[in-house]
């Protein structure tokens, strides 16, 4: 399906690598021109090779910078003053006791997971509305409204994305300017390859059997018994950047893989 994306612009934060990078693919393979954001240059140089062998129609970019600091955002803005699509992806997360999660490391998650996208959203957001033509995208996850408990403070930014979608939608009523969240559920990246890998390291399993095994024992509220595959996530992402979803407003969009037992 053609989703009439073609030399359109898309700035993809935390896109060298997980669902960030699988975003990016997917959009360049619908013809975007992926601008390509982490925080070490290498790896976002790295990641535009591979997407523009890829894809050499399209002509993505290195856009490394920390969106953390505000002065390294906004030398991205001059460099890059407008994007058609802007998808809210980076993020960090660790699990932690909430007895152990000090208050320092509450205000380095509120800046990371939140403020840095509304910083982002902030300074893209008028230009697309003057454009009358945007899509902004959230990455939340289903911790955002089904808390495991596991790591309260990365849930409370989720929830926070939720609300600054919400809240952004409707600032765009009329106008052809999108601004949804993207709800997944446990996904395989990178990261958890190894986590997983590394919990059987002396059984004769494959990965598949690993998997397997610890969605039994750890996630059994899982209706798909897999971590979701990040192009899945990045499919879904393309879709709800394509004129197609234009109806599509501040909505929680959720690939959970049934994780959350609620109708809504």
């Amino acid at each position: 399906m053609d989703m009439g994306l073609y030399n359109k612009t898309a700035l993809v934060t935390g896109s060298t690598k997980g669902i960030g990078k699988a975003i990016a693919i997917e959009l360049a393979k619908e013809g975007v021109h992926v601008l390509i954001n982490g925080r070490n240059d290498e790896e976002a140089e790295r990641t535009v090779n591979e997407i523009k062998e890829a894809f050499p129609n399209t002509s993505p970019q290195n856009a490394a910078a920390d969106l953390v600091d505000i002065q390294q955002r906004e030398a991205l803005f001059e460099k890059y003053p407008e994007v058609d699509i802007l998808v809210n992806s980076m993020g960090i997360y660790e699990m932690m006791r909430y007895e152990d999660v000090d208050d320092e490391v509450w205000e380095t998650y509120f800046r990371t997971n939140v403020l840095a996208a509304n910083g982002l959203c902030k300074f893209y957001l008028p230009k697309m509305m003057n454009n009358n033509y945007g899509r902004i995208i959230f990455i939340a996850s289903e911790e955002a409204v089904m808390p495991s408990g596991q790591m309260p403070q990365y849930c409370m930014t989720k929830s926070m994305l939720l609300s600054l979608s919400k809240s952004l939608s409707k600032l765009t009523a009329g106008t052809e300017v999108t601004v949804n969240t993207i709800m997944p559920g446990p996904t395989l990246t990178e990261k958890v390859y190894q986590i997983i890998d590394g919990m059987y390291p002396n059984e004769d399993m494959t990965f598949s059997e690993k998997e397997k095994t610890f969605m039994t024992a750890n996630l059994p509220q899982s209706e798909i018994q897999r971590f979701i595959k990040p192009f899945e996530i990045g499919r879904l992402a393309a879709f709800v950047c394509s004129p197609y979803a234009s109806a599509l407003k501040g909505s929680p969009i959720r690939m959970d893989g049934g994780m959350v037992p609620t109708i809504f």
